[in-house]
């Protein structure tokens, strides 16, 4: 399998580049991509769905009623959403359904381990910043493990987890791991892919 770091920018890439396309376009390089998606990581998918819901329900609402153009239902006058905003608005979700769907293929083919090592390769820059990469990474993975377990002790016993959260902190020690794989002529090759495809797309 490639790189995890070269899969992450692929990702990044692709989420870009789905910013700028238009309606026939985007449905040319998205269909595929949400075919794929509920091949490889339905479940996924419909998880990442269910959380994003609301946000995607707010975004359709803001665009189809803060839009100016012809009223879908004239008789009432501005509190009718328009036909511009609702096109727009139905764009917007597009572009976000297809970014969950890399996301959900993404996150089914690495593991926390190796997205958290992808993402410490891809940080190299941050050295000459001055900033340690080290210590991100750390941060990311105590915060991804924190996280997936609230969720799974919420959904088991939500009265216990709010208890849990107002309880002292207790101390302990946390040992991270990063088994960072070797980086191949294939990595660059990808990396260098997802560049000419965000450029044409940009174009």
């Amino acid at each position: 399998m490639p790189h995890p770091a070269a899969l992450i920018f692929l990702w990044i890439c692709l989420t870009l580049a789905l910013q700028s396309l238009q309606a026939a376009a985007l449905l040319l390089a998205g269909l595929p991509l949400l075919l794929a998606a509920g091949l490889l990581a339905g479940r996924r998918l419909l998880t990442l769905l269910r959380r994003t819901r609301w946000i995607m329900l707010s975004l359709l609402l803001v665009y189809a009623y803060a839009t100016p153009g012809e009223a879908v239902w004239p008789t009432l006058a501005q509190f009718s959403p328009t036909l511009e905003g609702m096109g727009d608005g139905l764009l917007q979700l597009c572009r976000l359904l297809f970014a969950l769907a890399g996301l959900s293929v993404l996150l089914g083919l690495l593991t926390q381990q190796q997205l958290v090592s992808g993402l410490y390769t891809l940080s190299y820059p941050l050295r000459y910043a001055g900033l340690s990469r080290e210590r991100l990474a750390v941060r990311l993975a105590l915060t991804l493990h924190y996280a997936e377990s609230a969720v799974r002790d919420t959904s088991a016993n939500w009265r216990g987890s709010i208890e849990q959260m107002l309880s002292p902190a207790t101390s302990g020690q946390d040992n991270i791991e990063l088994h960072a794989p070797p980086f191949t002529r294939r990595d660059s090759l990808l990396l260098a892919a997802g560049c000419v495809a965000l450029a044409l797309a940009l174009l």
